[in-house]
C-alpha cells in the first residue's frame, strides 16, 4: 500500500500545512493558534469555567492552562473565581481581548482566502461540507 495516497496521509500533510499558516498569520498580530480557539469560545460566551473551555475545545486541562497562562500574560484574559465553587474558575475577557477580534478575523479571512486558492466555490462549498461530516457536525 502507497501511504502517501491515503486520505490519512493527505489530510495529515494538509493539517499540518494549515496549522503552520494559521500560527504564522495569527503570530502577526501577537496570538498563537491554541489562543484563537479559546477567544472564539469567549466570543461566544464570556465567563465559561476553564474546564468547560477544556471539554469544548477537547483539549486536555493542563494544555488549555498552558494556553490562558500566555493569554493572562497577555492581558487577553482575566481568571476568577467562582462564588459558588472555590475549586471552579471562570474566564473572562479583558477589553483587550474583545478588541482584538476584528484583527483576529480580519486575519482568519485572509487565511481562509489562502486555504481555499485554487479551488472554484463549488469545489469550496464541497469542502466545506466532506470536512464537517467527516467531523461529525453535520
Amino acid at each position: 500500500m502507497d501511504f502517501r495516497n491515503s486520505v490519512s496521509y493527505l489530510l495529515s500533510k494538509l493539517t499540518i500545512a494549515h496549522r503552520n499558516l494559521l500560527e504564522r498569520s495569527v503570530q502577526e498580530i501577537g496570538l498563537h493558534s491554541g489562543q484563537v480557539f479559546v477567544l472564539l469560545e469567549l466570543w461566544k460566551k464570556d465567563k465559561q469555567r476553564q474546564v468547560d473551555l477544556a471539554d469544548k475545545l477537547n483539549l486536555a486541562a493542563p494544555t488549555v492552562n498552558k494556553i490562558l497562562g500566555g493569554m493572562l500574560e497577555a492581558d487577553l484574559v482575566t481568571r476568577e473565581r467562582h462564588d459558588d465553587d472555590a475549586r471552579s474558575t471562570r474566564i473572562a475577557l479583558t477589553k483587550k481581548g474583545r478588541d482584538i477580534r476584528p484583527q483576529l478575523e480580519s486575519t482568519w479571512n485572509e487565511v481562509e482566502e489562502q486555504t481555499l486558492m485554487g479551488l472554484t466555490d463549488t469545489e469550496a462549498l464541497m469542502l466545506k461540507q466532506l470536512l464537517a461530516k467527516l467531523l461529525g457536525e453535520v
